[in-house]
């Protein structure tokens, strides 16, 4: 079991008390004595020799003690009996005899009051001691009451001591659940933010991965139409050719059917064979110049939809490229900004952390210190730079700042980047 010492106030108390006590009794014994009347010393016994002839012979013979008067009255009222008239010569030896035998019994009479009074002393004696035990049993008793006094004090005082170190003890553990709750708190925490960092990472596959699939989707897009284009292109082509073919077979028709009557008409109708020649070779210019103006045309009308199909093709990639360097701006910007966010968030939880485990010195209230920290890519100190006027809150921060390490780093390598360097002030509560 702990022994807990009394306060030494408590201790002065007790010793107090107790002097205090026992000079209350000394001085009432003293009291008592000094006033009480003390026992008279018993009187000096004087014996007197004299002669019988001159005692009176009415007188009764009495002694010089005051005190022995009573005891020995009756004894000397029957020793000392009156004398008759002295008797002549004869008588004197009788007389002497009854004188000494009343000398011996006064002294007799007075041995037996000494002895009374010795009694009678010996009983006040008694009876003062009796007192004095009775007075000294009862300043025992008072003493012993003040020690149960003292005692039932100093068992109350232990019980409150008992009660304060127990409220201690249970503000200990409040606070020690407390730091237990904060640190599962700070888990959670980390557990979400961890899952917001997978969740944005997803979302940002997701986006990056959308992106590359409609660029892939667009160049196959320009694939095919250039594809179609090129099929469109060879089959003009080929009718283009057909139709060329087929009129220069007309042509050639048209010359031998020509020839044949010319050849059948050579005689007699040389002279119309020759108008008719020369109307066929004008229908023939006038027909080749139509049809050459009608291939020019044609030719034109098709050059001209290839270059406006070229100018549409490149107008679309042109707006797809402007498109898709929109979207990727947009989409670095939109990176860079959540990058930022992250990092921010990162950096609150730095400084949350370094809190946390912050050993905030005594006497250092409303202090501050201004800090500035430089992390490796996995979280560990790079280096530290405390700027404060107390040398004791500047060294419990930087010494915050290392135990705090390693320092949960963003997996995005743009936040982790800006997470890497971060300034902060404390102030001690």
């Amino acid at each position: 079991m702990k022994q807990i010492q009394k306060p030494p106030f408590q201790q002065k108390a007790i010793a107090i008390g107790f002097t205090l006590g026992v000079h209350v009794i000394a001085v009432v014994g003293l009291l008592y004595l000094g006033l009480s009347k003390p026992p008279e010393p018993p009187k000096k016994l004087k014996t007197y020799l004299v002669d019988p002839s001159t005692l009176p012979q009415t007188e009764n013979t009495e002694t010089a003690t005051a005190p022995e008067q009573d005891s020995t009255q009756a004894a000397a009222k029957a020793v000392e009996k009156p004398e008759p008239t002295p008797e002549p010569q004869a008588k004197s030896s009788s007389a002497d005899t009854k004188q000494l035998a009343a000398l011996a019994a006064t002294v007799a009479a007075a041995e037996a009051a000494k002895h009374q009074a010795a009694l009678h002393a010996q009983k006040q004696a008694d009876a003062k001691a009796a007192l004095e035990a009775k007075r000294q049993a009862e300043a025992n008793a008072e003493a012993k009451h003040q020690a149960a006094l003292e005692a039932k004090k100093q068992a109350e005082a232990e019980a409150k001591h008992q009660a304060a170190e127990a409220q201690k003890q249970a503000a200990a553990e409040a606070k020690h659940q407390a730091a237990l709750e904060a640190k599962k708190q700070a888990a959670a925490d980390a557990k979400r933010q961890a899952a917001l960092e997978a969740q944005k990472q997803a979302v940002a596959d997701a986006r990056l991965k959308a992106a590359t699939e409609a660029k892939r989707q667009a160049a196959l897009q320009a694939k095919k139409q250039a594809d179609t284009d090129a099929k469109a292109k060879a089959a003009d082509a080929k009718r283009k050719a057909d139709a060329e073919a087929k009129r220069q077979a007309a042509l050639e028709a048209k010359k031998q059917a020509a020839a044949d009557a010319k050849a059948k008409a050579a005689d007699a109708k040389h002279q119309a064979a020759l108008e008719a020649k020369k109307q066929a070779a004008a229908d023939a210019k006038a027909k080749a110049a139509a049809d050459a103006k009608h291939k020019a045309d044609a030719d034109a009308k098709h050059q001209a939809a290839l270059e406006a199909k070229k100018q549409a093709a490149a107008d679309a990639k042109a707006k797809a490229d402007a498109d898709a360097k929109a979207q990727s701006a947009k989409d670095a910007a939109n990176k860079k900004a959540e990058a930022k966010h992250i990092a921010s968030t990162a950096k609150r939880d730095f400084q949350n952390k370094i809190k946390s485990v912050w050993d905030v010195p005594s006497d250092s209230t409303g202090k501050t210190a201004s800090v500035r920290v430089t992390l490796t890519a996995s979280g560990g100190v790079a280096s530290v730079l405390v700027s404060s006027s107390d040398p004791d809150v500047k060294a419990s921060v930087e010494a915050a700042v290392r135990r705090a390490a390693p320092y949960p780093m963003p997996s995005d390598p743009d936040a982790r980047r800006e997470a890497q360097s971060f300034s902060a002030t404390f102030t001690a509560k």
